[in-house]
Parts: structure tokens; C-alpha cells; sequence
């Protein structure tokens, strides 16, 4: 039935790197640091656009570090899966 289409299963195949990930992970949480930071330094020069700009990344790194929480549990629950399925 795989020959009457174009594509083949494994084009749709995607590899995914914890590594890469959590190292972005780390570099968008460095970021947001630096930008806690800066607007600490200069609390006299804070806008209230700054705050809201900063909170929304602080929101955006919570939210990428609870997704590759997930991601990773996910992950840890297949293989617990398919380990059990090769037990029967």
C-alpha cells in the first residue's frame, strides 16, 4: 500500500537531539538573565513596556523548559513501553 504514494515513511522521519534542544533551552534562559539583569541595573530607567516585555520571556522560558520536561518524560514512557512489550 506504501507504493501508491509518492513519499516514502521514512521522508517523514525526524531526528530529534536532546543535546540540541537543551542547549538552545540554556541559551534563551541565559538571555532572559542578562535582560533581569539589565533592567535591575537601571530599575530607574524600567518602562512599563520593558517589564511586560521581560515577563513575557521569562513566561516563554518556562514554557520551553515545561515542554521539553513533557517531551522528555513522553519519551521515557515509550521505551518503558516497548520494553515491556518485549517482556511478554
Amino acid at each position: 500500500m506504501v507504493d501508491n504514494y509518492p513519499i516514502k515513511p521514512e521522508s517523514y522521519q525526524a531526528k530529534l537531539s536532546f543535546v540540541t534542544l537543551i542547549k538552545k533551552y540554556q541559551e534563551r534562559q541565559s538571555t532572559v538573565i542578562m535582560q533581569v539583569r539589565d533592567v535591575a541595573s537601571q530599575i530607574s530607567a524600567a518602562t512599563p513596556g520593558k517589564f511586560l516585555l521581560l515577563q513575557f520571556s521569562m513566561s516563554q522560558v518556562t514554557q520551553i523548559g515545561d515542554s521539553i520536561s513533557n517531551l522528555i518524560s513522553q519519551v521515557n514512557n515509550m521505551i518503558k513501553t516497548a520494553i515491556s512489550n518485549q517482556n511478554r
